[in-house]
């Protein structure tokens, strides 16, 4: 008989989503997404002057805020056909590198990878053994029997203190959970290391956006970063120089550990490379524009159908009609009022709320689809793309990775195997290695730039009487990310904005098509429906992210007061 599982809210990453799955025999047989909170920010920015739009949609979340800013931005721009300086692009470039980099870090080792280490396991282990373990691994200097004896130790005092901290409320000794005791040790470690390369990254991005989050640096027509060599106030070579250490910093934790970390982590689980791949349509968009008008990229970007490389197609620029004419979004399962599949200049936003309905009207978020299906979205479908595209960093990384997971699981692993839960991980992490290099590119086409003296940072925009319409994308840590806008006698008239967790967490279409997490989770195994440990390796492997959470706690953990919104 089919058991139903309620997991509301998904913890450790985000609040307001909530997965339903029908588990029989088990494995999931049937599943449903549901974001729980209303975003409505487009219904905020109508009849709001275009250049204000990004200050606003970086408050979608407290998390992506860098992303919707910059995406915002160039919607307008593309509205008004207005080109940024290049000096404003590698800036754009570099602070989006130093937000994806800090955003995978935290996604794998502070939200993710607990889904797959076994805390108190960790206490079994032997530091000299970890150390070998490790030392295999990657040449990484804090990787030394010393640091994992330390490690050990601080954990085995958290344990006999009763307080775990952040590690409370884990699923210890799940029976998934299957890590040799000296895995458990080196990814504990690991996971301490990753809090402070966390901050490096976000430092770095703040010199450059003034703060983080909400960065303050950017502006329609380019950025409000002074450049001059030769003035305190402004950006010059100290502060570049600053930015440069703190990247190779973090480039060096992304290599030497983050990457080795999930390739380990996919072989110790090689099992697991044949769950989680779901729907296999994958779209990701191009960005790190090496010019002016978003013509040329140093990241691909395009569409790829069931699976089949062969089937990749490339989107050309921040022009193409490819992706501007193909993309819209069914209501036939979220709360809105009307039952139909729009393109989003066409779209409006008419919350109308009836509960949780199996076959009705189930989620806040909407379905996103591209020519008709769903699309997967995130690093696994920048990777995939970037793969078919014969994209060379792309392909090294992968080959490599693959390589090495085979030589640890002593088996052949081809890249189909990244169509599963393991897979987005290791995608990620891939894409983790390519940024980070890419970015000290930029850095460096930055400096050259302005050695040659030029210093332009801003086109100012001007906005003509009548109707224009523009899209702005992003490729934001959780995937793909596209603002959609109607300018009318300088005012918004209609904003749209589709998000990566909407391509991903979307409930079933009109044509009864489920989204990504829903068809990721049929197949899943679930050993203990009590504690359904499998299905959040599978949803938190997607990265989800629906919106900020407005609540407060007392110190003792106990929430005080909760803000309803009816």
């Amino acid at each position: 008989m089919a058991k139903r599982i309620v997991v509301d809210p998904v913890t450790r990453i985000e609040g307001h989503l909530r997965i339903d799955a029908e588990v029989a025999g088990g494995r999931v047989r049937k599943a449903w997404s549901s974001g729980q909170m209303w975003r409505g920010i487009e219904v905020i920015l109508q009849g709001r002057d275009p250049r204000d739009a990004w200050l606003f949609t970086q408050r979608i979340c407290g998390v992506c805020t860098t992303v919707h800013a910059i995406t915002s931005v160039r919607a307008v721009e593309n509205a008004l056909g207005l080109e940024v300086p290049i000096n404003a692009q590698y800036i754009r470039n570099l602070v989006l590198a130093l937000h994806a980099l800090h955003d995978h870090i935290v996604h794998f080792y502070t939200l993710s990878a607990l889904d797959w280490v076994d805390v108190v396991a960790a206490l079994k282990a032997d530091p000299a053994r970890t150390a070998a373990l490790a030392q295999g691994l990657s040449d990484w200097p804090n990787n030394g029997k010393s640091r994992f004896k330390a490690v050990k130790e601080k954990v085995q005092a958290l344990v006999e203190s009763g307080q775990l901290g952040p590690f409370a409320h884990g699923y210890w000794g799940h029976p998934a959970m299957t890590l040799p005791p000296e895995a458990n040790l080196m990814a504990v470690s690991h996971y301490l290391e990753a809090l402070d390369y966390q901050r490096k990254a976000t430092q770095a991005l703040g010199i450059l956006g003034g703060k983080n989050p909400h960065v303050q640096n950017l502006a329609v027509g380019g950025v409000a970063t002074a450049i001059n060599p030769d003035n305190e106030a402004t950006l010059n070579m100290d502060r570049l120089y600053q930015v440069r250490q703190l990247l190779e910093e973090v480039r060096a934790f992304v290599h030497q550990v983050y990457l080795p970390d999930v390739i380990a982590v996919g072989a110790l689980y090689k099992d697991w490379l044949a769950h989680g791949a779901g729907v296999m349509n994958y779209l990701a968009v191009p960005d790190m524009p090496l010019d002016t008008a978003g013509t040329r990229f140093d990241l691909p970007g395009g569409t790829l159908f069931d699976g089949d490389l062969s089937t990749a197609r490339a989107f050309k620029g921040f022009q193409d009609p490819y992706f501007r004419d193909n993309v819209a979004e069914s209501i036939a399962h979220s709360w809105y009022e009307g039952d139909w599949t729009r393109h989003p200049f066409e779209e409006e936003t008419v919350p109308h709320y009836t509960d949780f309905q199996d076959e009705g009207k189930y989620s806040w978020v909407k379905a996103p689809r591209f020519q008709g299906r769903p699309m997967q979205v995130g690093p696994l479908a920048q990777v995939l793309v970037g793969y078919a595209l014969n994209h060379e960093p792309t392909r090294r990384y992968v080959d490599d990775a693959l390589a090495r997971v085979g030589t640890l699981a002593k088996t052949r692993v081809v890249p189909a195997a990244l169509h599963s839960t393991p897979g987005r991980h290791l995608a990620r992490a891939i894409r983790t290695a390519v940024i980070s290099d890419l970015a000290v590119k930029h850095w460096e086409l930055l400096v050259a730039n302005i050695g040659r003296g030029d210093y332009a940072i801003c086109n100012p925009p001007a906005f003509p009487l009548g109707e224009q319409r523009g899209f702005g994308f992003h490729e934001a840590p959780r995937g793909a990310l596209s603002h959609w806008i109607v300018i009318r006698d300088g005012q918004i008239r209609n904003y749209q904005c589709v998000v990566p967790s909407t391509w991903n967490a979307g409930p079933r279409d009109g044509k009864g098509q489920p989204g990504p997490y829903e068809a990721a989770l049929v197949g899943n195994p679930v050993a203990d429906p009590e504690r359904p440990l499998e299905v959040l390796r599978t949803i938190h492997s997607f990265d989800p992210c629906i919106a900020c959470a407005v609540h407060m706690l007392d110190p003792s953990g106990r929430e005080t007061v909760r803000v309803r919104v009816l």
